[in-house]
């Protein structure tokens, strides 16, 4: 398989990080949609990240039905989304209020980059929609004592926060702190330690 996209992207990281903890053997091509959007456009017309280019040459455009590919190719008890209800539908959950998190993150930032004069009014929803989120997910990390999200193994809503967190704190430096957020400051910085993330992990790059 192939992966497009720089891991400084949530969305491409989170793939990133299953493909190798799935031992999943793949290429990565770390591409910029802004400088190499003329090698995106014949594998993804969106030219967006991340894109998954498949064995067969088929290409997977969005992160979660990426991720439920990679599921197929696994036994269910290695599977990083939980099998069963009502835990399956919790994690799914808490990755869709991560990845939503992410995107209003990146809506932010090129609001930033590319508007001018800049909407104070966008500024502001962005702002309070990601704090909210955040308080989501800090009432209910914080009920859960075990070392991960939803028990001992790392899952899908483990990754997909973290990486939404490290996303936001490099584009976003002072935003939202995470000393309001400590199950989440502890949980970011418990994932950012683990080997894999270490590895697949790009610091924050604007593009030009």
């Amino acid at each position: 398989m192939i992966l497009i996209g720089q891991y400084d992207s949530p969305f491409v990281r989170r793939v990133g990080i299953a493909l190798t903890l799935y031992n999943l053997p793949f290429e990565h091509r770390p591409w910029s949609t802004f400088g190499d959007a003329d090698k995106f456009r014949p594998y993804n017309p969106l030219t967006r990240v991340p894109t998954l280019v498949l064995d067969n040459g088929e290409v997977l455009i969005e992160s979660h039905a990426m991720l439920d590919h990679l599921d197929g190719l696994v036994a269910a008890e290695h599977r990083m989304f939980p099998t069963d209800e009502p835990a399956r539908r919790q994690a799914l959950k808490i990755a869709a209020l991560a990845t939503g998190l992410g995107d209003k993150a990146v809506s932010l930032f090129y609001e930033r980059l590319l508007h001018e004069p800049i909407s104070d009014l966008w500024v502001e929803r962005c702002r309070k929609l990601i704090e909210g989120v955040m308080a989501v997910l800090e009432a209910d990390r914080s009920t859960r004592p075990e070392t991960y999200w939803f028990g001992d193994r790392i899952g899908h809503a483990d990754i997909a926060v973290a990486a939404a967190l490290r996303f936001l704190g490099e584009a976003h430096p002072g935003l939202a702190s995470l000393t309001a957020f400590p199950a989440l400051a502890a949980h970011a910085a418990r994932l950012e330690a683990l080997p894999v993330f270490r590895t697949v992990s790009q610091p924050f790059i604007p593009p030009a």
